[in-house]
């Protein structure tokens, strides 16, 4: 099979990647980046929303062998956690890192040293775990690891609150997009991340991302190369809207999409706040949204590894 090479390299080369991580940056200030808009300037060092100011947070970064089998392999997946989020669901299982700010600052040679270690370990990718606040700062690494040698696809992991306009910008440097789709209800979605446009900016993000890369496309090892990967958190008593997300995904995405639909929902953080989020997943409502994804057309569903959690 011939080699498969990461569109960044060509993007650096062709020497487009300069532009995008200028235009990135004119997005900090004043702060249009995301769906909040909060319009502070995050240069001259206001967090704003995402509690983020001009460098990038990182709370951790480890081959990660828990993601969906086409990402991690044999190696595991490169993952490198930002601290802080533009989302920040009540219910957030990692709460320390995206409420509490739990991390550190680390400057663009450092993040850009993260990503070249990971691919020292042999990783299959670089993932970057909620990177929608911190686009420019990654585009800025991504610039100054190009040149120290990385080659490995790009994973664009994010909550699927991301602007089209900013993920245009991402063209030709992530070959592989994991957005999740969370809720369909704008009041739920009202509830536990006080964003009631996230449906809306969610279907406007998953085609996008897949206008750019297309169905997931696997090596000869099942190794992901290309392609959106959609991943769908069930809630308790059908909160999340399943049924209606995953005829979204087969009538205006594909019906080829991979969507991985998880059953690790439990109730974290300030989840007790809202209506219904304060009870365990039971295997009843996870067989349910199983059910609904194929009966809607979506056949090609990762695996789930995840044991159920009770109490």
């Amino acid at each position: 099979m011939e080699h498969f090479e990461p569109a960044y390299i060509k993007t650096f080369e062709k020497g487009i990647l300069q532009g995008k991580i200028k235009a990135a940056r004119k997005l900090l200030s004043p702060c249009n980046i995301c769906p909040r808009k909060c319009r502070v300037d995050r240069l001259s060092g206001d967090p704003g929303v995402c509690k983020t100011a001009g460098s990038a947070f990182v709370s951790s970064y480890n081959p990660h062998f828990g993601e969906e089998a086409p990402l991690t392999g044999t190696q595991g997946s490169g993952t490198i956690f930002f601290t802080h989020c533009n989302l920040m669901c009540l219910f957030c299982q990692n709460f320390d890192i995206s409420h509490e700010g739990y991390g550190q600052e680390v400057s663009d040679k450092e993040l850009a040293a993260i990503m070249l270690a990971l691919q020292h370990q042999g990783c299959h990718n670089i993932n970057f775990v909620t990177p929608s606040h911190v686009v420019p700062q990654v585009l800025s690494a991504l610039e100054i690891a190009i040149q120290e040698g990385l080659s490995v696809p790009l994973v664009y992991n994010s909550g699927g609150y991301d602007l089209p306009s900013t993920l245009k910008l991402l063209e030709g440097v992530f070959d592989i997009y994991m957005p999740d789709f969370k809720f369909w209800d704008p009041e739920i979605a009202e509830s536990a991340c006080q964003a009631r446009d996230y449906p809306e900016i969610a279907r406007s993000a998953l085609r996008e991302m897949h206008r750019q890369v297309g169905d997931l496309t696997l090596d000869e090892n099942g190794i992901a190369q290309k392609g959106l990967l959609i991943r769908h958190l069930v809630l308790p008593s059908g909160l999340a809207g399943t049924r209606e997300i995953m005829r979204f995904i087969a009538q205006e995405i594909s019906t080829h999409s991979y969507v991985n639909i998880m059953s690790q929902y439990r109730p974290c953080g300030r989840a007790s706040e809202v209506k219904g989020l304060n009870a365990f997943l039971s295997p009843t409502d996870f067989q349910a949204a199983l059910q609904q994804a194929k009966e809607e057309g979506i056949t090609r569903l990762d695996q789930p590894r995840r044991a159920f959690l009770f109490r």
